[in-house]
């Protein structure tokens, strides 16, 4: 190792990480356990050169501890500076120690890294050759396989940049991945594709406005890392669910000319350019484990700074890791500093990277205390009375692997939840399945059964049908199996329960009349999503009629079968230009997207109730016809006056005349045609088709019914006619 002489002063205890003030770097670093703490400094390889060549040119023990902050202050580093700890303590796994100063780990606190990690077996802070396994450390040094920690210079040009703060009411979200949305975009330039800059360049922010969405939701963009298991068998962590960094932006979607800090300043660029077209950021993030997984595990950072602190341990037997997440490890949201961690690592996103909110991964986890879901747990107690995390949105998926995992409609004020009952009750419907009306009409409602006793409304309901979990759209019509011997795993991996249809044959090719039906089976599912009250949330390339092949769980597949594909043929511009339009409908309709739920009770005004369930005789549904579990056909009829919407202060928005139209929303999911009578209305008028799934012309009504085609959704607006 070459020594450079360097000065070295005590610094101070916060912020933790690598911090440069314009003259020096201040370093702090957490570990309650340790008994001393070394700070290795790299010179990165040559351009182009693999960073086994990094040379570690000095190894400094940071002279002080504060409070379990070890901590130092080099005034002769500067950013780009490539670094790691090494950390002493007993190598004790029965007690919860896994100390190993042999290992090179990468700082909790990184703003970036210096490369993504390539699997090694030194990588293994035990030696796998001992018996029992695990019992001795590993005596290979890491360090030139593991990825060095970088200090940034934060400083980035914002200039106007305002978050777009859109109201959730008005929200419409589109889940998506940065690299499969634009790696086969023919008008993204081919430098770009795949990254930060390819995501937010003109052709992909002109599609996202063409169809009204105001937040892209992205996959993982923390910097995420291969397990072995993966490694082993020539595949990726292509979803990035694996998370090895909490505050870097992944180098996977950084340009290859962009270096470790090049990667902040693109992803503040993809930021900026969002927000200047008015479209929100929400970041999945993932904060229930990270990629250490279990026991036998590789030693990569959190694991070798301190175990027993950052992981939840089994206390019979500290050699075991409590594992709600199904990935060996649950992040110990109990202990302050690794708590503290997440709460920092949140701010840090939204004060300096400038992002709207967050979709957390697992989200149970978190609010178990310590082993019941709790929502007065500390995390979601912190999270609501913090200043600047209060103020973005947040969302929780629900569940966990733990016991009573599935925890829909239990966070507080404040947050949205994934309505997996929302997906379930929308796909059962336009199976067929019998009994399914009552549950229907509850999602088309918003959900009140499940969110308004926490006294949220609807948009507390995240409303989706298809996400990068499980089928496509297109899948969901055309599989009724998964399909994944790609994933090396002999088809055993992925949900075994789609609740889908494949419409008379498996996967394609498949008859014309086959793809007919597959057809309107789309139409149908996405317009009951963008019709419904609360939040609803496109899955990227679910407009573009995008296929997996039957593949419901493609986390390692970074290919051809994730990528979209842009270039459609005729039916495909012809279901892209539905979608639009049903936005369309949406977004010009208040009734679509109320703040408060419907009560079922008369307007002021009118007498009008702000909502009534038809059947097809044109009357409200009797209490045998919600128990008929035969009936596949619901009416929905709501008067124009019934929207809420207002203005950033709360104040009532007048509705223009064109908006405050009754609408009514007819969905048959039967295999029969019915002739539906149109409710009697008050003022004088006629009904005519906003949408009408089984025939493309919109239509003015000149009789008292309507034929409701089989496996179909027709809207209608009633409009006065004037004297």
């Amino acid at each position: 190792m070459t020594t450079r002489c360097l000065r070295v002063w005590a610094g101070q205890p916060t912020p933790l990480g690598a911090t440069w003030d314009g003259e020096g770097v201040n370093f702090a670093l957490f570990s309650e356990n340790a008994s001393a703490v070394e700070l290795c400094l790299f010179d990165p390889p040559p351009p182009g050169a693999p960073q086994e060549l990094a040379q570690e040119i000095a190894r400094i023990p940071l002279p002080e501890r504060s409070r379990d902050i070890w901590h130092a202050y080099l005034p002769d580093v500067r950013p780009g500076q490539h670094y790691g700890y090494r950390v002493r303590g007993p190598w004790a796994p029965a007690e919860g120690h896994r100390f190993n100063p042999c290992k090179l780990l990468v700082d909790p606190y990184a703003r970036a890294l210096s490369a993504e990690l390539r699997w090694s077996d030194v990588l293994f802070g035990h030696d796998p050759a001992t018996l029992p396994l695990g019992s001795a450390p590993d005596p290979r040094d890491s360090a030139t396989s593991a990825p060095k920690s970088v200090v940034v210079d934060t400083a980035f040009s914002w200039g106007e940049d305002r978050p777009p703060r859109v109201p959730w009411n008005r929200s419409v979200l589109y889940e998506c991945h940065v690299k499969g949305m634009t790696q086969l975009h023919p008008e993204v330039p081919s430098e770009l594709r795949g990254t930060y800059l390819g995501l937010s360049s003109e052709p992909v922010i002109d599609h996202l406005l063409s169809l009204g969405v105001t937040a892209v939701n992205l996959l993982p963009v923390q910097q995420a890392s291969i397990d072995p298991f993966l490694a082993g068998r020539n595949l990726t962590n292509y979803w990035g669910y694996n998370t090895l960094a909490f505050f870097a932006p992944d180098l996977r979607f950084a340009t290859r000319e962009a270096g470790p800090d090049g990667a902040v300043r693109e992803f503040k660029s993809m930021t900026k350019a969002f927000h200047r077209a008015g479209i929100e950021v929400i970041l999945d993030v993932v904060y229930n484990h990270t990629v250490e997984g279990g026991p036998q595990g590789p030693t990569l950072s959190f694991r070798g700074i301190d175990n027993a602190s950052y992981y939840r341990l089994n206390a019979e037997n500290r050699r075991e890791y409590i594992d709600f997440t199904g990935t060996g490890n649950t992040w110990n949201v109990l202990h302050p500093r690794a708590l503290q961690l997440i709460l920092d690592s949140l701010r840090y996103w939204v004060c300096e990277m400038h992002v709207d909110g967050f979709r957390f991964d697992l989200a149970t986890v978190l609010a178990r205390e310590p082993d019941a879901m709790t929502p007065s747990a500390r995390f979601l107690e912190v999270v609501r009375q913090d200043p600047v995390l209060s103020r973005v949105k947040l969302v929780a998926e629900p569940w966990d692997l733990g016991p009573s995992g599935y925890q829909l409609g239990a966070f507080p004020f404040g947050w949205s939840e994934w309505n997996g009952r929302y997906r379930d009750a929308v796909r059962r419907f336009w199976r067929g399945d019998p009994g399914r009306v009552p549950e229907l009409a509850s999602r088309l409602a918003g959900s009140s059964d499940i969110f308004a006793g926490s006294g949220r409304g609807p948009h507390a309901s995240i409303n989706f049908v298809t996400c990068h979990d499980g089928f496509t759209l297109q899948d969901l019509v055309s599989y009724e199996r998964k399909h994944n011997q790609a994933n090396g795993e002999e088809n055993r991996d992925g949900s075994d329960d789609n609740e889908s249809s494949n419409w008379g044959c498996e996967g394609f090719p498949a008859p014309e009349a086959v793809l007919r039906a597959r057809e309107r089976a789309r139409r149908n599912i996405l317009a009951t999503l963008l019709l419904s009250q609360g939040v609803p949330m496109l899955s990227h390339g679910d407009e573009l009629s995008h296929t997996q092949y039957g593949n419901n769980n493609p986390y390692c597949q970074d290919s051809e079968l994730t990528w979209l594909h842009w270039k459609l043929d005729p039916a495909q511009e012809s279901f892209l230009a539905f979608v639009r339009q049903v936005l369309f409908v949406r977004r010009e309709n208040p009734v679509f997207r109320r703040r408060r739920f419907f009560q079922g009770n008369a307007l002021p005004g009118s007498g009008v109730k702000d909502v009534s369930w038809i059947g097809p005789s044109g009357v409200e549904l009797s209490q045998s016809d919600w128990n008929d579990a035969n009936n596949r056909i619901l009416g929905m009829l709501v008067p124009g006056d019934a929207g809420d919407e207002s203005d950033a202060r709360g104040r009532p928005l007048q509705t223009v005349s064109v908006n405050a139209r009754t609408l009514l929303l007819l969905l048959n999911s039967s295999a029969r045609s019915q002739q539906f009578s149109l409710p009697p209305l008050n003022s004088k008028g006629e009904w005519r088709e906003l949408l009408n799934t089984a025939h493309p012309a919109r239509r003015t009504l000149r009789t008292p019914g309507v034929n409701l085609a089989a496996h179909s959704i027709i809207l209608l607006c009633h409009e006065r006619v004037s004297p």
